[in-house]
């Protein structure tokens, strides 16, 4: 284990590397217990760095065999976490670095560097994995070209870039293309693969494999149509083409991350690449779909162009997320992709940003990086790409990308680059926007209005709250994009953009023949909380009018959240005006119905406890709860014949597609039969689950019944139907926790850890265990304290095999400040006790560390 004592790692103490390299060469002789290790290094003094640096080389965990310096042995010995080479020991100019080394793949459940799963070999070097493998400095900003040798008895060996050679029991590779260790790649087992050809706009033709386990092999075609139009959208949106022969994607079952780009050789977690209608839910073909698209955009957004440090990690990671939202919105519905996305900003990011782990954008330290592939770096992160995109102009933003690609391909790069683009493209001055790369919180804009004879004013106040290690904030610059729509229902001012950068600022617009109704932020313009004061019936007005579909959803989620705080604070009840307009939008077909089904569900528990504490308010789990349970009630049975009609219109016969149309029309008719189930007794869900041929509608229809306190015949037949399918086998475990009543969540979950398929060192599978439960609010954070105990129970003993996937499910504690003080005093307990340890990895030691802070 890795010594646990914080050493931060400081952005103000970065110094460019003492030696650059000029080619790698890298052989393995594969053995699961003592795998060996030859590489040939081609070292040179970096230029750019005065002489007489010692060569200072990261290892872990490496048996060193034989070390030589431009061919002479050197006798230089390594310590903890790596090696060095005295100054005045290296030659001049230009030398060689030969060395050897011993590992143990099949030891290594940490799943960082060269491991096993399930007799397959595979590797996970960002962000520091290559350490693991051999001594070698193993820093993003350090990039040459690898040549990879791979001696083995299995039939498949894979490695980054272009297949050179093969013979019997062995194959070597050559990737052209300079790269930092982080995207070195390595695969080696009994795979088999979907082949396909792509042709470039330079008229490349490129070999395409999907690599699976055998009897996976028919659940690839969705991927391989994903990556193929991945691909062209590159072409046509970025003007981007694929740069190597081969492209290979294989899938793995242990993996701590949904997927890696490395150059080439994308290694993906299995979840992200098997799918068949059987098995797979629409959201599932969605991940799919998004998730290879990110993957392969990495080639130019992270690839070509990488981070000079982790510091700059949004740089390649908030890019390349904006940039698969962009190509999911073509691909699909561009207004539901965005409501998706802002839901899952609010619930991971928001949630991030309100706690003790909040963070910027750009940290300005850290102790373990593993710990910083956080939804503010990779969401947040492409929000402010978004933003600059809407303040610069569509054909601005291009042009600064061109630009971007053209100036730095090859290079490892800043945020100051990345901004620096924008300023010469645009033609404007952008130090005020950087701040949001450096200044961690959410925003509030707080809203007040005046009218009079005419004339509109609109007034807004910008203020951020303090964050760990940043009590004062500056002014940020906010595009605010809105439009005003008149008491009739139509538009009166269309979109246009604002810009707020100051603490204050009002607007004013004159010549209007009735006061408006302002819809702000249209399009999720900017990553705030929005503070505008309007009435039920202006919010049902915004939810039947808006012509901005995310702002109609908004007022919708608004109007919503609204009545249930009501309901928490003073048991009101959802009144005429809510249920009418619900019953307006579920019965609109001209609405699609994939907008339909999210606008008919309710703001979760989570949002609810944040909105309280906002409004300095202690939530209560359990009253948040029932409120929900009860305003679900009242939907339902008001809307049952309305329900009833939609769960038959929107039946989709004939064979099974995963397009955007009929994932739409399922999305809705599950959520009809969830509040069905509320007023039928189940019976509906249970013709569903009986009668269903894809996994959408069966699941969806079980749900529906676990929800109410039903389903425990289909829990079985769920079970007995797909024990032998380790990613729907997730789902069973799952859907168990997260649909339990509060009072059993925790026994419910401590049951499904002691059942013979719980693999708790899969992090799939503890996630869809241990992970569930905090995804049950209220039965995560059930009075007694039983759920607080359990997850740290776990959270220690994955520690100590996996440090990585034990620290980021460890983020289910990081709201616990929000709750009564008999809580915070159980979730203090368990914090401590996980802190007390002995062992401890650096990993949660940092995590736990911050949230107690």
């Amino acid at each position: 284990m890795r010594d646990t004592t914080p050493h931060p790692v400081h952005l103000t103490d970065y110094q460019p590397p003492a030696f650059l390299i000029d080619q790698v060469e890298l052989s393995f002789q594969l053995d699961p217990q003592a795998t060996r290790v030859r590489s040939r290094i081609r070292f040179r003094p970096n230029p750019a760095c005065h002489s007489g640096h010692d060569l200072r080389l990261d290892g872990e965990g490496l048996r060193l065999i034989t070390l030589a310096l431009n061919g002479q042995p050197c006798d230089a010995q390594p310590d903890a976490t790596g090696l060095t080479i005295p100054a005045q020991e290296l030659p001049e100019g230009a030398f060689d670095l030969e060395a050897e080394v011993e590992i143990a793949p099949e030891g290594n459940t940490a799943l960082e560097g060269l491991y096993m799963s399930r007799g397959m070999y595979c590797t996970q070097c960002e962000a520091e994995g290559f350490r693991k493998i051999t001594f070698y400095p193993d820093r993003p900003d350090v990039m040459a070209p690898f040549k990879v040798r791979i001696t083995s008895d299995l039939p498949v060996m894979l490695s980054n870039g272009n297949l050179i050679a093969e013979g019997p029991g062995w194959a070597e590779w050559h990737d052209p293309h300079p790269k930092p260790s982080y995207l070195f790649a390595l695969v080696a087992g009994d795979l088999v693969a979907t082949k396909a050809q792509f042709r470039t706009m330079e008229g490349r033709d490129v070999a395409l494999n999907i690599w699976v386990r055998p009897g996976d092999e028919g659940k690839t075609d969705y991927a391989m149509d994903a990556l193929k139009r991945s691909m062209s959208w590159d072409e046509q949106v970025y003007g981007r083409a694929y740069d190597l022969d081969i492209f290979n994607i294989v899938a793995v079952d242990d993996f701590n991350m949904g997927a890696m780009e490395n150059k080439g050789l994308n290694i993906f977690n299995s979840a992200y690449v098997l799918a068949s209608p059987e098995t797979a839910t629409d959201g599932n073909y969605a991940s799919i779909e998004r998730i290879i698209a990110h993957e392969y955009f990495h080639n130019w957004t992270g690839n070509r162009i990488t981070c000079r440090d982790w510091f700059q990690l949004s740089l390649k990671e908030g890019l390349t997320v904006f940039r698969d939202q962009q190509f999911m919105g073509d691909m699909r519905s561009r207004a539901v992709k965005r409501i998706e996305d802002v839901l899952t900003l609010r619930a991971r990011q928001f949630r991030e940003d309100a706690g003790p782990l909040a963070h910027p954008v750009r940290p300005e330290s850290y102790v373990e990086i593993n710990n910083f592939y956080t939804a503010t770096v990779y969401e947040k992160g492409a929000e402010l790409i978004r933003m600059l995109q809407l303040l610069v102009g569509e054909d601005r933003y291009r042009a600064a990308l061109d630009l971007y690609f053209a100036r730095h391909d090859g290079q490892a790069c800043t945020i100051e680059d990345w901004i620096a683009v924008f300023e010469e493209a645009a033609g404007r001055e952008l130090s005020q926007f950087k701040r949001w790369y450096a200044q961690a919180g959410t925003p509030r804009v707080d809203v007040t209005e005046a009218w009079q004879e005419g004339s509109y004013t609109l007034t807004l106040r910008q203020h951020t709250p303090p964050t760990p290690g940043q009590p004062l904030k500056e002014p940020l610059v906010i595009p605010v994009a809105m439009g005003l729509i008149g008491p009739d229902g139509q538009e009166m001012l269309e979109t246009n953009v604002l810009e707020l950068d100051s603490p204050e600022q009002s607007f004013t617009f004159d010549g209007l023949a009735a006061k408006p109704v302002a819809s702000l932020m249209r399009g999720f313009s900017a990553p705030v909380i929005l503070n505008h004061p309007l009435s039920h019936e202006d919010r049902a007005l915004l939810l039947a009018h808006d012509t901005d579909p995310v702002n109609r959803f908004e007022a919708g989620r608004a109007l919503a959240r609204d009545i249930l705080l009501a309901m928490i604070r003073d048991g009101a009840k959802p009144g005429p005006v809510y249920l009418d307009a619900l019953r307006q939008m579920l019965r609109d077909d001209t609405l699609d119905p994939a907008f339909r089904a999210l606008a008919l569900g309710l703001p979760s528990q989570d949002d609810l406890a944040s909105a309280q504490f906002d409004a300095g308010e202690t939530p209560d789990p359990d009253a948040i709860y029932r409120a929900r349970q009860e305003a679900l009630q009242i939907i339902a049975e008001a809307l049952a014949p309305d329900l009833a009609m939609v769960f038959a219109e929107m039946q989709t016969p004939g064979p099974y597609s995963a397009d955007a149309r009929d994932a739409g029309r399922r999305a809705l008719r599950v959520q009809a039969v969830g509040l069905l189930a509320r007023v039928d007794g189940g019976e509906k869900a249970r013709e569903m689950f009986a009668s269903a041929n894809n996994m959408t509608e069966q699941l969806g229809a079980w749900s529906a019944l676990l929800a109410t306190g039903n389903g425990q015949a289909e829990t079985a037949q769920f079970y007995r139907q797909w024990s032998g399918d380790r990613l729907v086998l997730d789902k069973w475990f799952a859907a168990q926790i997260s649909h339990a009543a509060p009072e059993q969540a925790a026994a419910r979950a401590k049951s499904l850890t002691e059942h013979p398929d719980f693999e708790w060192k899969n992090p799939n599978r503890f996630r869809a265990v241990i992970g569930a439960l905090g995804m049950n609010p209220a039965g995560f954070h059930a009075s007694d304290g039983a759920s607080y105990r359990l997850v740290a129970d776990w959270l220690i003993r994955l520690d100590g095999a996996n440090p990585q996937a034990a620290a980021r499910v460890s983020t289910l504690f990081e709201t616990w400040r929000r709750y009564d003080t008999a809580r915070q005093t159980l979730i203090r307990t368990e914090l401590e006790r996980i802190m007390a340890h002995p062992g401890l990895s650096r990993d949660m030691g940092e995590m736990v560390g911050r949230m107690l802070e």
